[in-house]
């Protein structure tokens, strides 16, 4: 699988290690410095984005990810008060990112994770 991480601190160098242990790749490596790059062809090359930042920057940064169509698993905590715009805005989108998203909501599920767009994902 083609990863990109958001965020290179702590968790983002061990979610590197075990990414890559386990044979997966990492395409590209987002961090405070380089957010430019998520306009790139190596982070839209990404089978999914891996987000741990802070909550300041983490509702951008998956909005971001809906804008290029790469779906994305949010780690960072903390930003939870904003759930709502963000349902919103996935609400909004209509491509194959979506379609994705309610996959990945349906496993989600069955681990026992609550549902983001409802019983019907």
């Amino acid at each position: 699988m083609n990863i990109a991480l958001i965020g290179y601190g702590k968790m983002g160098h061990i979610i590197e290690e075990i990414a890559t242990s386990r044979g997966h790749q990492i395409v590209s490596i987002i961090d405070i410095d380089n957010k430019a790059d998520m306009d790139s062809d190596a982070f839209r090359s990404a089978d999914v984005a891996i987000e741990f930042t802070r909550p300041e920057s983490a509702i951008e940064n998956i909005f971001k990810c809906f804008e290029v169509g790469v779906p994305v698993v949010v780690g960072t905590t903390g930003w939870l008060d904003k759930l709502e715009e963000v349902k919103a805005e996935m609400k909004k989108i209509e491509s194959d990112t979506i379609a994705q998203y309610k996959q990945f909501e349906k496993n989600a599920m069955e681990l026992g994770a609550p549902p983001i767009f409802g019983e019907t994902a």
